[in-house]
This record gives C-alpha cells, structure tokens and sequence, in this order.
C-alpha cells in the first residue's frame, strides 16, 4: 500500500470521552503512529454488554467494549499512571521522540501533572501540543468542563433543535464532539506542516464550545445582522419549501423531500397528480410556499401515504426532487450505496473477532485511506513503549508493573 500522509508521526494522545480520541482516529487512519495513553485504573475489569470472546481469545470484557474500539482503532495503548512522578518521567522521555501531544483534561488537570506546553516545549523545542479544552484556558469559564449536552446548549444549536411548539432538543449526536475532532486532526496536520517550513511547534488551544459555533453559524448571522432570534422550525429550512419528512405506506417508513425552486415545485405538482397545485398563486413563489406550507405538507403526506419510503425516493429523485427514504441503523448498514463504498471496514480484532468500523469519509486514488487497524487491547504497547522506545530492562519493566506505574490490565 502507498504510504500514507501522516507516515513516521508520532502521536501522544492524552484524551478521554469523545471528542480527543476522534482526532486520534483520524490521525491514525492518516498513517500517524497514535500511542493512546490510559491511566491504569483508567477503567473497571468489568464491561456490562460487551460481546463474548472469539475462540480460543481470552476472556476480557474490558477489551471488547464496542463504543471504546471504535474510538480508538488503529492506535497503540500505553497503560501509565502519570500521577507517579516516574509514571511522569517516563512521558516526558516519551516526549522527546513524539511530534505531537493531544489531551483534553480540565486546564486545573494539566496544571497539576506539570505536563503543559511550556514544561513539553523544555523537552522539544519543536513539540506540536493541542489542547481541547470545553470553554477554552481563559475567561470566566476556563476551569468549567462539559460533556456534549452542555456544550450543545451554551452554543444555541439545542435553541435550533426541535419543533416551534415544543421544547428544545438534545440532537441525537453530540455534534460539539465530533466536530472538535475532526477540526483538531485538520489542525494537526497544519501544525506539521507549519514545523516542516519553519522548524517551529506550535500550542494550540482549541474550545469545542467555540468550534460548535461555526456549525449555526448562519443562524448567527441572521441575530447579528438581522437583530433576529431564530426559532425551532423543525424539519423546516429558511430558504426551500416545502421542506420537511412525511409518512409513507408501510411500518414507520418516512421519506424526506427538499424543494429549492420554483421550477421543481412546478415538477412536484405534477408528480403527485396535482398540477393545479403548481398553478395555486398561494404557492407561486417560496414566500408563498413557506407561508402555506402546512397545506402543502397535507398534499404530500396524503400522495407519499400511498406508496413506500423507497417508491418516493426512486420517482421524486427520477424527478429531478432531492429525496431520500429514512433508514434506521440496520438498514443503513446494509444499504448498497453504502456497501458499494465500503463505508464499514471490517477489522480482525485479536479478542473480538471481526469488527466493523466506519471509515473516515475520504476515498484516494492512491489508496491513501481506510481504517489504520483495530482497536488497542489494554496495554498492548507497554513492552514496545518501555522496550523498543526508552531501553527498559526487563527487570525495570517488571518493578513499574510491581509498583502499578505501567499495568498490562485495568485495576480497578
């Protein structure tokens, strides 16, 4: 396979939930070498749901937790107690040979393990080291953390989420989450770059509250320019109409149908045997359209009632009338464009078995894609860290597993 991007980059990845571990991801896919480092009472000896073994693998629940290999496939994972001064040490030598640092602790967190930017900068001058903070390192919420609920609400998107005669919404995902990743992988690799033009690092600070705020970023506008507070619409849009998700024949399908222009309100009439409709002055323009729209979603769950979700989608798409049926999860695992694409990789994990992931939404013409390997069972680069990297004897390895600094399974 041809090298990837990020071949020959080392990756020191201080992180816990969602967000950090995403960017580590993606730096891994992108051929960076993640080494995940996880306090070795990081997590219990006990995993409630997790899948049975394979054959012959052996029986720990703590490696088979599906929300925690999808996180971090194709990393390596240190087990180390970075509270232990020579836990501490060891990092910082770690450091020396890394090109970035990633951790999302509380800044009271950093501060206290003495491992922030200007302390790794001493180590390597050149170190590249991001933050992922929730609020950001200053202001009145520096030493606040949040998970994505909160972030989700201090943003507004919750204000935008849901109906205009209901409450509002928690999205079905934390978008702060994975936009936070996404937008720290891409930093990433313009920091190393930047160090390769330059031979400078770099800190970078990045607040998941502040990069949520690029996603309503047009709801924004309309406050600062317009004086205008936007409100829930539900499946509405400011700019189309009709817009919205309307019941079709059969258990819970649905199908989600978008109109952009006059023209294609013109094609929708006709398609649903209403070409008067096409014709209704009410309807005439997308101020009309909008105005009236409760009417017209009437006229369309009435002709989509009468056929399935797929039926809708093939003719309204044959139509020129961007429409997609609903899928659930199981559906859209299976779907063919998605099996086409190889949106799922399936990876051979040494304890579960084969695991499907989803693939980082790029495809390259030099195969500079995919995902970087499985999921870390716990601990499994304690011996290539302290081996292969620093020179640790074999009797030194053993006194930091006798002093629970480095640990080859969770304690607890």
């Amino acid at each position: 396979m041809t090298a990837r991007a990020l071949n020959k980059i080392r990756v020191l990845e201080l992180t816990t939930a969602v967000a950090g571990p995403v960017a580590g991801c993606v730096l891994a896919d992108m051929g960076a070498e993640v080494i995940k480092i996880e306090s070795p009472r990081g997590r219990s000896l006990k995993s409630p749901g997790a899948p049975p073994p394979i054959e012959g693998a052996p029986d720990h629940a703590y490696n088979r937790t599906a929300f925690f290999n999808e996180l971090h496939r194709g990393k390596k994972l240190l087990s180390l107690d970075l509270k232990q001064e020579e836990g501490k040490d060891i990092f910082l030598r770690l450091v020396e040979n890394a090109d970035v640092v990633m951790e999302n602790f509380s800044p009271k967190i950093v501060g206290q393990l003495g491992i922030d930017y200007t302390e790794l900068k001493k180590i390597k001058n050149d170190i590249i080291c991001v933050s992922m903070p929730a609020f950001g390192k200053s202001g009145p919420y520096e030493s606040r953390a949040s998970y994505g609920p909160g972030i989700d609400a201090m943003s507004g998107l919750s204000h935008l989420t849901g109906f205009p005669d209901g409450h509002p919404g928690k999205p079905a995902q934390f978008y702060c989450d994975q936009n936070a990743g996404l937008t720290a992988a891409l930093t990433v690799m313009g920091a190393i770059r930047y160090r390769n033009r330059t031979g400078h690092g770099q800190y970078i600070e990045l607040a998941m509250l502040e990069g949520e705020m690029q996603l309503i970023a047009p709801a924004l506008m309309d406050v600062i320019m317009n004086e205008r507070s936007p409100n829930r619409t539900g499946n509405k849009h400011e700019r189309f109409a009709p817009q919205g998700v309307y019941r079709c024949k059969g258990d819970n399908e649905w199908v989600a149908i978008t109109v952009r222009t006059d023209l294609e309100w013109q094609s929708l009439a006709e398609l649903i045997g209403k070409p008067e409709v096409g014709k209704d002055r009410r309807f005439l323009d997308l101020n009309g359209r909008q105005t009236y729209h409760d009417d017209i979603d009437k006229l369309l769950g009435a002709w989509t009632s009468t056929i399935t979700s797929q039926e809708a989608e093939t003719t309204l798409q044959g139509a020129g009338i961007p429409a997609g049926a609903l899928l659930n999860l199981n559906e859209a695992f299976s779907h063919p464009q998605f099996q086409h694409r190889n949106t799922l990789v399936h990876v051979e994990h040494p304890e579960m078995g084969t695991f499907p992931h989803t693939r980082t939404a790029w495809k390259s013409k030099n195969e500079n894609e995919g995902v970087a390997g499985p999921a870390p069972t716990f601990g499994n680069a304690n011996n290539y860290v302290l081996n292969e990297l620093l020179n640790f004897s074999a009797d030194e390895q053993q006194e930091l597993k006798d002093r629970k600094i480095v640990s080859d399974a969770p304690l607890g």
